[in-house]
Formats: structure tokens, C-alpha cells, sequence
């Protein structure tokens, strides 16, 4: 994996379409930071490509929610709190909606 700046992209775009075509990935910059990856997928892998990058971001929301209620103590809830506090959000959504009519 290599990485290229969007300015390197525009400017040298056939020498990176080279190199992906021949299996590499690079990971284009914007501003220092990591911007987008660009991959060479053949048309038959195209659609499984796009479902395994949607699991995987999918994935590390759901380990950072995880984490997340870690922190905050969350993950030790019993079901019967958990009910509590969607019922009171529930309560308070209701009754501030009731207010504003």
C-alpha cells in the first residue's frame, strides 16, 4: 500500500492507474490526512467488494459504541434499566411534544 496526495493524483494520474492495474493500493491524501483508498476491483468482485467494506465500517461503529459504553459504565445495564431509561426518553419526547403543539 502506497500513499499519494490528491495533488499527486491529478498530476501523475496515469502512473497511479498503472499501479493499480497491476494490484497495488494506495491511499490518497488530502491535506496530510488519508482521504480515500483506491483499488483495483474487477467488475465480477465489485459488488463483494463494496459489501466488505460496508461490514467493516459497520463493524468499527459498532466497536466504538462499544467502547463507548464501556467508559461510561453502560455495558453493565440490566435489561430492566435499559427499559427505564427508553421509556423516560420515550416519557420526556412525548410530553416536550406535547408542549410545543
Amino acid at each position: 500500500m502506497d500513499f499519494v496526495t490528491a495533488r499527486e493524483l491529478r498530476a501523475e494520474s496515469a502512473k497511479i492507474w498503472k499501479r493499480l492495474a497491476e494490484g497495488e493500493e494506495i491511499v490518497v491524501t488530502r491535506n496530510g490526512n488519508p482521504f480515500a483508498l483506491l483499488i483495483n476491483t474487477p467488475p465480477e468482485e465489485l459488488e463483494a467488494t463494496l459489501r466488505a467494506v460496508r461490514a467493516e465500517r459497520f463493524a468499527a461503529t459498532v466497536r466504538k459504541m462499544q467502547k463507548h459504553t464501556a467508559e461510561q459504565g453502560l455495558d453493565a445495564m440490566t435489561m430492566e434499566e435499559v427499559d427505564a431509561e427508553i421509556t423516560q426518553a420515550r416519557r420526556e419526547r412525548r410530553d416536550g411534544d406535547a408542549g410545543g403543539r
